[in-house]
């Protein structure tokens, strides 16, 4: 059972991302909590935020703003700071997507691990449990060559990675032993012999093997886990410099991406 435990809390490899209560998206960690509430898209030629009134800010390719189909003339210091506003999102917005997907990857590890250790053959329902995770997460995050996020996506990310897929991964689990009972019980059978028949040994050698296996998923997942701080420290400064951008272009403010709460 430790096996299928540990199996399903991997895919929370990356706390710094978890649900607000008022249910916005947030990035939260002990020192960080930021919230996106408007919907960003980035192409390769444009970036675009949406808000609630769906009303769109637009930076194209040459670093041109416009506002709801107007274009805006900037000053030289401001196209300094718009171009370092959407040069960080085209940089850090993305990689929400990495870290989720790289989530779903840790927990391939530990499926891998445990059907090595403990002699599954049957797993083509986990494998395809966890393809099938990877595709909705990228299909969500990638519309037609856009990048999209809002907080409907992560609502999306919740429940691809939630109670429910918890209990698909369980079920999955249970197939596979069933259907490799012969080949574990011959390797639990080579456990014991290795043992030399006593029992205190083989629970001793199966709880080894167990801290093993969770050893070398937990080093995954706390490199995982420092990638989402570094992230979320990186959109807190975006987020300074949105406000920044927000006080020389007030009128900038009825697109404003990022709320920052800092603790």
């Amino acid at each position: 059972m430790k096996s299928i435990i540990l199996l399903s809390s991997v895919l929370l490899a990356a706390p710094a991302m978890a649900h607000s209560n008022n249910h916005k998206l947030s990035f939260s960690s002990d020192t960080c909590n930021v919230e996106l509430q408007q919907t960003l898209r980035i192409t390769p030629l444009t970036l675009e935020i949406e808000n609630t009134q769906h009303q769109i800010m637009l930076i194209d390719e040459q670093g041109n703003l416009t506002l709801d189909g107007q274009n805006i003339a900037i000053s030289n210091s401001q196209q300094k700071m718009l171009t370092e506003y959407a040069s960080g999102l085209r940089s850090h917005m993305p990689q929400v997507a990495e870290i989720a997907l790289e989530g779903v990857k840790i927990a391939g590890v530990a499926i891998d691990e445990i059907s090595q250790a403990f002699g599954l053959k049957h797993m083509d329902g986990m494998t395809n449990l966890m393809d099938e995770v990877s595709v909705r997460i990228n299909d969500g995050f990638y519309q037609n060559g856009t990048f999209v996020i809002d907080q409907a996506q992560f609502d999306a990310i919740g429940d691809n990675l939630g109670e429910e897929f918890d209990q698909k991964i369980d079920k999955a689990m249970e197939e596979a032993v069933m259907n490799s009972v012969g080949s574990l019980l011959i390797s639990l059978g080579s456990e014991l012999i290795g043992a030399g028949g006593n029992m205190d040994e083989f629970e001793n050698r199966m709880e080894k093997m167990a801290e093993q296996i969770e050893q070398k998923v937990e080093l995954q997942a706390n490199e995982l886990e420092k990638k989402a701080d570094a992230l979320c420290g990186s959109i807190e400064q975006l987020a300074q410099v949105e406000h920044q951008l927000q006080q020389s272009l007030p009128e900038l403010k009825n697109y404003d991406l990022f709320v920052a709460n800092h603790k």
